[in-house]
């Protein structure tokens, strides 16, 4: 088990993506940052991520659409949406499809550490108690 999360964050919003991998790389993360939900998608094809951040206006597929997507190719990965935008009606949307976590930009550091860290530790417990009931 890797005892760091490795993070993809999706935002179309250049300087906000690699200012935030910086930051999520200096505090020990794994990262890898894409500009689109389509990107990662692809992304995923090729890597294991446990937790994503998720912008959720993005031009092409919306952070909705891309969530959607996300939870079909692996159900287990963990979602934090990160938005501008706030409406409860998103953040319904976001819970319905399996979003784990919805926070308004600017967020601090210690803040989205702090969740990533959580969603962390709620994948590693899943798929733990998924292991024991499957007898491994």
């Amino acid at each position: 088990m890797s005892a760091k999360p490795r993070v993809l964050i999706v935002d179309d919003e250049e300087r906000f993506r690699t200012t935030m991998a910086k930051l999520l790389t200096v505090n020990g993360l794994e990262v890898t940052a894409v500009g689109s939900g389509k990107a990662a998608l692809e992304e995923l094809k090729s890597k294991a991520y446990d937790v994503i951040t998720l912008d959720i206006r993005m031009p092409g597929m919306s952070g909705l659409e891309a969530l959607a997507e996300i939870k079909k190719v692996n159900p287990a990965i963990e979602v934090i949406i990160l938005t501008g935008h706030a409406s409860v009606d998103t953040a319904v949307e976001i819970m319905k499809l399996g979003g784990y976590e919805y926070l308004l930009k600017p967020t601090t550091t210690e803040e989205l550490m702090n969740k990533i860290d959580a969603a962390f530790e709620r994948k590693m417990t899943r798929e733990q108690k998924t292991r024991k009931g499957n007898g491994s």
